[in-house]
C-alpha cells in the first residue's frame, strides 16, 4: 500500500462551529420545553426534537477533534479502509467516523540483549547491538506487519545472529580480512544494511547500528585469552628478531667498512650468536670479559 498525505481542517476553526451548534441545540431544547409548558404545539415539540437531534450531531462531531505532536502521525481508517495519513503537528478536525491510529515518527533506540551465538569459526561468543530506528512509512508499519515494534525486535535479533556467523571473532590467519573485533565499522555497516533489508517491509528506516558488546563465551574465554597472549608474544618476538638481525648486519658491515677488525667466518658466527643473545634475550645479559687474546 502507498502512503497518502491527508489534508484535514484546523481544529481551532471548527471549535467555533462546534460551540455554536451546542448553544443552538441547547437553546432549541430549552425554548421548546418552556413553550410546551404553556401550550403544546407541533412547533414547540419540533423545537425540542430538532434541538435533541442537533445535540446528537454535536456529540458525534466532537469525536473529529484530535491533536498531533511534532514527529507524530495519525493513520486515518474508515470502516476498514485506509483513507490517508496526517503528519502535520497541531490541533486538527476530520471526519468523526475516522479511526485515528497514532504512530510516533521519532528516532528510537533498541538496546539488544546479549546473544550467545557461534562465529564463522564455530567459536561460541556473546554479542549485542544498539540500533537506532524510526518509522518512515506509516501504512507499511500499520498494515503490512502485525506489530511493528515486536517485528523490529525479533528481526534485529535474527540479523545480529546472521552477521555474527558471517565473520570470525578475530583474525587468526590470512584468509580473513574482516573480523568482529577488529573491523567495527565494516561490521556495523553490514549489520545496518542487513537490518534495513529486513525492516524495510515494516516501513522502518535504520539510522545506525553498532555492536555494544562482544566477548567470548565464559567456557572458552580463558583458552582464547591464552591464544591471544601467545599470538601477541610471537608477533613481538618476530619484531625483536627482525630488529636484532638488522642491527647485527649493520655492526658487521660497519666493522668491515672501517677496517677495525677482521674476522673469519667462525668468529663472525660467534659474534652474531652473542649479539643475538644480547638483543633477543628476555633478561639482562651478564657480560664476560675476555682477558686473553681474541683467539683464546
Amino acid at each position: 500500500m502507498k502512503e497518502i498525505n491527508k489534508e484535514v481542517s484546523s481544529g481551532l476553526a471548527m471549535i467555533f462551529v462546534d460551540i455554536i451548534m451546542l448553544l443552538l441545540s441547547l437553546g432549541l431544547v430549552v425554548l421548546g420545553i418552556i413553550e410546551t409548558a404553556s401550550s403544546a404545539t407541533p412547533i414547540t415539540i419540533g423545537s425540542i426534537v430538532a434541538g435533541s437531534l442537533l445535540f446528537i450531531v454535536w456529540c458525534i462531531l466532537t469525536g473529529g477533534f484530535f491533536t498531533l505532536q511534532p514527529n507524530e502521525a495519525a493513520v486515518l481508517i474508515m470502516f476498514g479502509e485506509y483513507r490517508g495519513t496526517v503528519k502535520k503537528s497541531g490541533w486538527h478536525f476530520t471526519n468523526p467516523f475516522y479511526t485515528k491510529k497514532k504512530i510516533s515518527l521519532r528516532s528510537r533506540n533498541l538496546n539488544g540483549e546479549k546473544l550467545k551465538v557461534n562465529d564463522e569459526a564455530g567459536n561460541p561468543i556473546e554479542i549485542a547491538a544498539v540500533i537506532v530506528w524510526r518509522v518512515d512509512n506509516t501504512v507499511q508499519a500499520v498494515f503490512d506487519v502485525e506489530n511493528y515494534i515486536d517485528y523490529v525486535k525479533i528481526q534485529s535479533e535474527s540479523a545480529i545472529r546472521h552477521i555474527a556467523g558471517m565473520y570470525p571473532y578475530d583474525i587468526t590467519d590470512q584468509t580473513h580480512n574482516i573480523s568482529l573485533r577488529g573491523s567495527a565499522d565494516e561490521v556495523s555497516e553490514a549489520l545496518k544494511n542487513e537490518l534495513q533489508e529486513r525492516l524495510g517491509k515494516a516501513g522502518v528506516v535504520v539510522e545506525e547500528a553498532r555492536l555494544s558488546h562482544l566477548a567470548y563465551s565464559p567456557e572458552i574465554a580463558a583458552a582464547m585469552l591464552q591464544r591471544q597472549q601467545a599470538s601477541a608474544i610471537i608477533a613481538a618476538r618476530q619484531k625483536i628478531v627482525e630488529g636484532a638481525v638488522g642491527m647485527v648486519r649493520m655492526a658487521l658491515d660497519k666493522l668491515n667498512e672501517d677496517g677495525i677488525i677482521e674476522l673469519d667466518e667462525e668468529r663472525k658466527a660467534a659474534m652474531v650468536s652473542n649479539l643475538l643473545v644480547v638483543l633477543c634475550g628476555e633478561r639482562s645479559t651478564q657480560p664476560v670479559i675476555n682477558t686473553g687474546t681474541l683467539h683464546n
